[in-house]
């Protein structure tokens, strides 16, 4: 499979599974310390839209920041703009390893990382990443605390790009319509 380059200003459906489908989250630190570790590493270099953690797998909806929203090291090619997905990644596993005295990779080698390309996908792909875990049988989306849609549709504060996501959807009401009527 060809690699795909993360590139400014694309739209990304980014995801990766545990190594051998192993889970990567076992309790609730777990998931918050990945989502940490995303805020810490990838905010500096990407917009969120969407999450969704699974024990075994992950996704994300992001948008690599415009060239000029960039860091420095960045734009002058210094560092490459997948370094922070690595970090994030690679800084999970040692934690993960660590307090589960375990030793070697966690994730699968390489993330899977498609370009979203139209307003369509873009919206499909937030409903399917938010009803992610209905769809694998482990619990309601409205009520499964490790995916975007409880932050999308209140009001608390949010390092999601909540507005441009219910912009998509002409409003939060036909947002969360949208959801409930997934797969009908």
């Amino acid at each position: 499979m060809k690699t795909v380059n993360l590139e400014p200003s694309l739209y990304y459906h980014f995801y990766n599974r545990g190594n051998n489908k192993e889970n990567l989250f076992k309790e609730r630190t777990n998931y918050l310390h990945f989502l940490y570790l995303l805020e810490k590493h990838l905010l500096p270099v990407c917009n969120v839209y969407s999450y969704c953690l699974l024990p075994n797998h992950f996704h994300l909806l992001i948008q690599i920041k415009e060239m000029d929203e960039l860091p420095e090291k960045y734009k002058n090619g210094e560092r490459r703009v997948h370094q922070p997905f690595s970090n994030m990644l690679n800084a999970y596993t040692k934690g993960y390893n660590k307090r589960y005295n375990r030793i070697g990779s966690l994730f699968q080698k390489h993330p899977k990382k498609i370009e979203v390309k139209d307003e369509d996908y873009f919206r499909n792909l937030i409903v399917y990443i938010n009803t992610n875990s209905s769809h694998h049988g482990i619990a309601d989306y409205k009520t499964y605390p490790y995916s975007s849609y409880n932050i999308l549709s209140n009001e608390d504060e949010t390092f999601l790009k909540r507005q441009v996501v219910l912009e998509k959807f002409d409003g939060k009401k036909n947002f969360i319509y949208q959801l409930n009527n997934a797969g009908s």
